[in-house]
């Protein structure tokens, strides 16, 4: 008999497999999320995988529908294509399918999305997502209300020491369209600005013909990031109205933020004009240790359903579960997520105890995997502690009662006889008194 070939199977670059634990850990992010989504009173909404081109053109900008993957329609002979995001879904379902139904629309998602990614870049083109949308208010309260849980979810998966970013970019808005800049120099000015490259924006400022005051303005904007006093100084140099409305509502929204009690998490960055054609008003980007992308970014976008028919106020934030997945991989509790309970070894011929005792188990919450393969007592030990399952159940062990099982600890395998009326008491401690 000859010995069956090594098959390579690769995958197309920017995607992965989620093999057990790491699947674990991605599971137990994402539960975290969603049950957060489900307690501030937001409803799921579960999108499609394909979208007319067409349709999805209307509420993305070019340079997102030039990431998107698209094909032909073999039934219609329309082009189709795989939303970059699920934003722009919701804003189409909202607009076209929930017209009846009473402002304001709290939703939730969690999806897996596609963008084509340049290969030198070293991005993921498979993209997961988990957010929300409040639809229908325009309110500094719908826009804490983001941040605030943007703050509970980091908090709930156990972080430390991050951030929330909290930007504004009509703020940015208002400087620009006090000034005449050319477009070739508007580019030029958002893209220094988003660099934070203070010298670039020197340099580009000194060919431009507008007063010294716009200048200042311009100049200023890169470094104002930090605490309270960031509203101060921004106050003090802009002078046009609409920037100055702009500070005012980011006030009211750190105000509210401050009632939270989430104060310590936040920075306010007036520098950060991500996604300036798509945004509106307040912005937000969480960020954790070790991670050089944000792991949760949104912010008020209120022209989005208007494209759709349907013009309606709207704010929202996503977590990008990738990014927050490498953050955490090395948490403790992360890490013990992949749990399970029990491993059930029947060392008798009769099945029915061993399937009585998992089928109770489960019933009280425990997860209860039978070891069904015949082998010894040791080697069934090893598989345990190669699944990472907690506690092993030995059934029919020498020197054990009819109504008793041996529990060993896989950890340190110490184990312990037990009565088996003792496995359902819903008081009964997951150690069993192993010391």
């Amino acid at each position: 008999m000859t010995a069956p070939r090594n098959i390579e199977a690769p995958l197309p670059k920017g995607v992965t497999d989620f093999l057990p634990e790491k699947a674990a850990k991605f599971g137990y992010i994402r539960e975290k999320i969603l049950r957060i989504f489900e307690l501030w009173g937001f409803r799921r909404l579960i999108t499609p995988l394909l979208e007319f081109h067409d349709v999805m053109a209307l509420s993305m900008g070019e340079g997102l529908m030039e990431k998107v993957f698209r094909f032909d329609d073999r039934q219609t002979g329309r082009l189709l294509v795989i939303p970059p995001d699920i934003t722009p879904q919701v804003a189409r379902i909202v607009a076209t399918r929930m017209k009846g139904y009473p402002l304001p629309h709290r939703l939730y998602y969690s999806g897996r999305i596609l963008r084509h990614a340049e290969s030198q870049s070293g991005r993921s083109r498979e993209i997961f997502q988990a957010g929300v949308e409040l639809i229908g208010l325009v309110s500094p309260e719908a826009d804490a209300e983001m941040a605030a849980m943007a703050v509970e979810i980091l908090k709930s998966i156990g972080f430390e020491g991050f951030r929330i970013a909290v930007g504004q970019v009509e703020f940015f808005r208002g400087i620009m369209d006090s000034a005449e800049f050319s477009p070739g120099s508007r580019d030029l000015l958002r893209a220094a600005i988003g660099k934070k490259d203070a010298s670039a924006l020197r340099e580009i400022l000194e060919n431009e013909p507008v007063s010294d005051a716009v200048k200042e303005e311009m100049a200023a904007v890169p470094r104002l990031f930090g605490g309270r006093e960031v509203l101060a100084e921004a106050d003090r140099i802009v002078a046009n109205d609409r920037s100055k409305r702009a500070l005012d509502n980011i006030s009211h929204v750190i105000d509210i933020l401050d009632i939270y009690g989430v104060g310590e998490f936040l920075t306010i960055d007036l520098g950060e004009i991500r996604g300036l054609d798509y945004y509106t008003g307040v912005t937000l980007e969480g960020f954790v240790g070790g991670v050089g992308e944000p792991v949760c970014s949104g912010g008020r976008y209120d022209n989005l359903t208007a494209r759709y028919g349907f013009p309606a106020p709207a704010t929202g934030f996503a977590c990008n579960l990738m990014a927050l997945l490498q953050a955490a991989e090395k948490r403790p509790d992360v890490e013990a997520s992949k749990t399970g309970d029990f491993l059930i070894v029947n060392l008798k011929e009769e099945r029915s105890e061993a399937l009585e005792i998992a089928k109770r188990l489960r019933k009280k919450g425990f997860t209860a995997a039978r070891d069904i393969i015949r082998r010894d007592v040791a080697d069934s030990l090893k598989y345990a502690e190669k699944m990472n399952i907690l506690h092993m159940i030995v059934i029919g062990r020498q020197g054990c009662s009819e109504d008793e099982v041996y529990v060993v600890r896989v950890a340190d395998k110490k184990g312990i006889t037990v009565k088996k009326n003792d496995l359902y008491r819903k008081d009964f401690p997951l150690s069993f008194g192993l010391v």
